[in-house]
């Protein structure tokens, strides 16, 4: 989504710390970490922490880019290693969040992972990377970012993964996969996964993508169905065969209705993914993975934004995220996906109005609201 100009010169501040996934699981590191902070105080833990790895921070979520690996002219696969703290017993399907720092400015966006987590049964075993998979947006700053200019190397903030977008653990009897473009990082994870546990089994996958050559891990899926007789690929090169029909879905995939489904792509598929299922009666058996949220054109008039707990406030257009004027103003901010999904955002509205982004409901004070996808409606007062 394309930002427009704030009405300052504040200084950029980190956003807040993601939570330190995996702290229950491992109570002694934790422990550490909480005593270096407040033996090191004044000074932050990091202080110490970077100059024996830069991965180590008592604060937050790191990780280092090991390899950028070119999967189509528009996409890539980023290889990281993730420092202390990060879970790797996360499940297949999930996303996480990464920040890189730009032009003096830590950028977010969400990206699925597609690695396969280490099982605790096998915690000691297998690469301590995880991967995420990025296609270039005409539209996305950070995208074309990662894909084209970010160097092996660079240190990157992590958020701890989440999402309900999952394979269970065992798989369905029946799958069918129903991705399209970008639509099949999540899934890619699910099949790396279902291969290593040894559940490939009756799989039907329909992807679509504009042309062949942009079909990303293309090699890779050719060899599943190659090497796994119950794996069926079916592709789509939609400019010259046009989009799926899913009315005609019964010419490719019979038995659809019998199959646990797990859809992700644009939002236009996903939402005739809705409409067939339900009219099928088989809502229940539809697994759906957004990667964003629509947003509305912006008609609000902006306003003055106040963050009482901090005493900062700053002047905003009206197409300006709530956390993006908090970031700015060197607030820091609760966040998770950064898309309006996972409601880790959410505060108070103690005063002013504030407009849905994606709906244009404005919203009253009192309400709680998600900061990523709201923006000011003339002047307002958060309680963060």
């Amino acid at each position: 989504m394309a930002k427009t100009t704030i009405k300052t010169t504040a200084k950029v501040a980190d956003t807040v710390r993601p939570e330190i996934a995996g702290a229950k699981e491992r109570p002694g590191w934790h422990l550490l970490r909480t005593v270096a902070g407040q033996i090191t105080t004044p000074l932050l833990p990091d202080d110490y922490l970077k100059l024996a790895n830069p991965l180590w921070s008592a604060r937050e979520l790191r990780g280092k880019i090991l390899e950028v690996r070119r999967e189509t002219v528009d996409s890539a696969t980023l290889v990281i290693k993730p420092g202390w703290g990060f879970s790797f017993d996360y499940q297949a399907g999930q996303y996480i969040g990464i920040g890189v720092l730009v032009d003096g400015r830590w950028r977010w966006r969400s990206y699925s992972l597609t690695s396969v987590p280490l099982e605790r049964r096998s915690a000691g075993r297998g690469s301590r990377t995880i991967t995420i998979t990025v296609k270039a947006m005409p539209e996305g700053f950070l995208s074309t970012h990662l894909v084209g200019g970010v160097a092996p190397g660079t240190i990157v903030r992590l958020a701890a993964p989440q999402g309900n977008f999952v394979m269970p653990d065992p798989a369905p009897a029946s799958v069918l996969f129903l991705t399209a473009g970008s639509g099949i990082t999540p899934v890619m994870s699910m099949l790396r996964t279902l291969v290593r546990r040894g559940q490939l089994g009756d799989v039907v996958h329909v992807h679509s993508a504009p042309t062949e050559s942009e079909v990303m891990f293309a090699p890779e899926l050719a060899a599943l169905a190659s090497e796994h007789g119950s794996y069926r690929l079916h592709l789509r090169a939609t400019r010259t065969a046009g989009r799926l029909d899913l009315a005609r879905l019964d010419e490719i995939v019979p038995d659809w209705r019998r199959r646990q489904t797990w859809a992700c792509g644009p939002e236009a598929m996903l939402e005739a993914a809705e409409r067939t299922w339900k009219a099928a009666g088989v809502a229940d058996a539809l697994h759906l993975e957004r990667f964003a949220v629509s947003k509305t054109a912006a008609h609000g008039s902006g306003g003055t934004v106040e963050f009482a707990r901090t005493g900062k406030s700053l002047t905003v257009d009206g197409a300006t995220s709530l956390m993006d004027a908090g970031e700015t103003a060197g607030v820091q901010m609760p966040f998770g996906c950064r898309m309006g999904i996972c409601q880790s955002c959410v505060v108070g509205l103690l005063d002013g109005y504030v407009r849905d982004l994606r709906t244009g409901v404005e919203h009253e004070p009192g309400s709680r609201v998600q900061t990523c996808v709201s923006a000011a409606s003339g002047d307002c007062v958060l309680d963060v």
